[in-house]
């Protein structure tokens, strides 16, 4: 392992170096943009706006995006969720951008288009982004063993039955970046065969941000339990971007807040995307409720189901598989910049084979869903009729835990935001219903004509 630990530590303080450079350019063009704006010049490093339209110069029908507005109303009056924000962009263009219901029911505070939500697992795709950066940057490659980066996982270990109980066995071949990034490492959320082992250690579930210690403590203490299927065999969802969040530390030097700030969301102006929300946006965070037979209030305070400590928690622990707070607006740049090859306003954050890379199905028949397939940080789809519901072959998307949803259809040129506050969500159907009226509203289709 000297070699391993020696080679990764190069990497790192090479990365310092392409750092500075970088910072060092970036102050230049700050420097540049602000004797523009004195001179009554436009600075061009200030995020624009995503343009509007109305719905018809896009190919979609107005009144039928009106459905959706109705659908969403409907939601709200029947007690189904609080509210909601839901975006619509075509072609590059905003068609459909809707606040409904209440950000908090208690205070009558209305729902607003810039309302802060909780996006939990939607963090997984930023972070996956930050990975593949990482191998443009020629730092690292998706085939490297995980323990390349971070020792710890030099000798992992798989619970296995045995008998009654079960026996802890070393893995047949190392785990991979790209095993993490397709979920297919055989690393769950501590639940399973082997979870008296993480019930001790502390680590279930994916809320991190009660935690006083440094994600790559927690992820240290990972490499020491037993893992739920050897790599490469299962799609087992769990603690695998949260893993990679420790790999963006280990080899930028950066926490993955800054790695974040500096490489994704300063560049594309995402501006109310943080892990921990600043005080003076806190009456903006969307409050959460649990709907079981009624909707109710989440308690405050840690845990899965409850408003989190999202505004006054240790700000210690930066979890990649489910920390971030975002907006609607925020999430649409990010996503159009995938949708536009990995650029967006002149900030190239990955090149257009990285995007086509991840955006392929990297998982055989692993992935359970129908016409489904997994690549690399969210799922694809492979087959309409398999998959049964509206949308194109290779779209993609994901959601949170929180029952947020979003989705890309590069056929279609549409991209499709939902972001609302409810967990658990029992019996709900609106993402259903959200991507039917969605699709529903297209007039002009892409795909019909092909």
């Amino acid at each position: 392992m000297p070699n391993v630990t020696r080679r990764s530590s190069d990497h790192s303080c090479s990365y310092r170096v392409q750092r500075r450079i970088r910072a060092l350019a970036t102050s230049l063009l700050i420097t540049g943009a602000l004797l523009g704006a004195a001179s009554g010049v436009p600075a061009s490093v200030s995020a624009q706006e995503l343009p509007t339209a109305v719905p018809e110069e896009m190919g979609m029908s107005s009144t039928r995006l009106d459905r959706l507005t109705r659908a969403l109303q409907g939601y709200v009056d029947t007690n189904r969720i609080p509210g909601a924000v839901a975006m619509v962009l075509r072609n590059g263009a905003v068609v459909y951008h809707q606040a409904l219901g209440k950000l908090d029911i208690e205070a009558g505070v209305p729902m607003e288009r810039d309302a802060i939500f909780r996006i939990a697992s939607q963090t997984k795709a930023l972070v996956s982004v930050a990975i593949m950066m990482l191998q443009e940057d020629g730092v690292i490659l998706i085939s490297d063993p995980v323990s390349q980066h971070i020792p710890s996982f030099a000798s992992t270990t798989v619970a296995e039955p045995s008998n009654n109980g079960y026996k802890v066995v070393a893995v047949r071949r190392p785990i991979t970046i790209r095993d993490l990034l397709t979920h297919t490492a055989g690393i769950g959320y501590g639940s399973g065969l082997g979870d008296d082992s993480w019930q001790a250690e502390e680590i279930t579930g994916w809320y991190f941000a009660h935690r006083e210690e440094p994600i790559r403590q927690t992820v240290d203490r990972m490499a020491t339990l037993p893992f739920q299927a050897q790599p490469g065999t299962r799609f087992v969802y769990g603690y695998n971007t949260d893993i990679l969040g420790a790999i963006v530390e280990a080899v930028s030097g950066m926490t993955l807040e800054g790695f974040l700030n500096e490489r994704i969301l300063e560049p594309l102006g995402m501006h109310d995307t943080h892990f921990y929300l600043p005080a003076e946006k806190a009456s903006r965070l969307a409050t959460v409720y649990n709907l079981t037979d009624n909707l109710a209030r989440a308690p405050a305070g840690p845990g899965m189901q409850t408003q989190g400590e999202y505004v006054d928690g240790p700000r210690v622990s930066f979890s990649g598989g489910a920390g971030l707070l975002s907006t609607s607006r925020d999430y649409s740049r990010f996503l159009q910049m995938l949708l536009n090859g990995g650029q967006l306003e002149g900030a190239q954050v990955l090149s257009p084979s990285s995007v086509n890379l991840m955006t392929q199905n990297h998982t055989a028949d692993l992935y359970g869903p129908p016409g489904m397939g997994f690549g690399l940080g969210f799922s694809v789809r492979l087959d309409v009729g398999a998959a049964g519901v509206p949308g194109s072959e290779g779209g993609y998307g994901w959601g949170g835990a929180y029952h947020s949803t979003y989705w890309v259809d590069p056929v279609e040129d549409l991209i499709t935001l939902y972001f609302t506050q409810v967990i658990p969500a029992n019996g709900l159907d609106d993402h259903e219903r959200v991507r039917a009226l969605v699709y529903s509203s297209i007039t002009e289709s892409a795909s019909a004509k092909n």
